[in-house]
């Protein structure tokens, strides 16, 4: 599979080197390096069952790779362990919300665990539309609305690299804009970003690389 290549005057924050990964006896992807930098995206693609979940959970640390390794700065992210989780926020299927809590009582539970950013909570719930929503418990909330929660997590914590798996499920065209717009703050403030999409992802002054596992 072809390796996407970084710029070697900047500084290389995440890289995979030779990943393989096997599942169920099928071979999901073989040999597969890249590299992240500050500024940039990339966007992960390809047809249902290619390995892309698979690939971000191996890039959080959840799940083994077969084969190759991941590093961060230089070093393995299993050797750095929480020194690397530190710095990552992870948006999987699932949202990860804990149903009898309120979206206040996620959002704290989400800044205890990491390190707070400047952000309130309370602004965070307003930036996703969900003021109002404060004691509202989680399972209350619509899929839509439950999805805006698990996002406004990053909002809250100060992480340089968000890992998302398809991060625009259940939103409707609004809620897609306004997360848009964090994306392009996120990266343009020099934040990195690995998600999966099932379109092109347009991201004003980001550089969006391209990873197609289907290729």
């Amino acid at each position: 599979m072809q390796a996407i290549t970084s710029d070697e005057s900047r500084d290389v924050c995440l890289q995979a080197q030779g990943l393989s990964c096997v599942r169920d006896d099928r071979e999901l992807f073989n040999d597969l390096s890249f590299s992240l930098q500050p500024h940039q995206a990339l966007l992960v693609e390809g047809r249902n069952g290619s390995g892309k979940s698979t690939l971000l959970r191996i890039l959080c640390g959840i799940r083994r790779q077969d084969s190759g390794e991941v590093n961060w700065c230089g070093e393995a992210i299993d050797r750095l362990g929480v020194d690397y989780h530190a710095h990552l926020a992870y948006v999987g299927h699932t949202d990860g919300s804990k149903l009898d809590l309120t979206a206040l009582e996620n959002l704290r539970i989400a800044q205890a665990l990491g390190k707070p950013a400047s952000m309130s909570v309370e602004d965070a719930l307003d930036r996703v539309d969900l003021y109002g929503y404060e004691d509202v418990l989680a399972r209350n909330m619509s899929a839509g609305q439950r999805r805006r929660l698990a996002l406004a997590r990053l909002l809250v914590t100060d992480c340089r690299l968000w890992i998302l798996d398809e991060p625009f499920t259940a939103l409707d065209r609004e809620s897609r804009d306004v997360f848009r717009e964090l994306l392009e703050s996120h990266t343009v403030d020099g934040g990195m970003v690995v998600l999966t999409a099932h379109h092109d992802i347009e991201l004003s002054n980001v550089e969006v690389k391209h990873l197609n596992l289907s290729a």
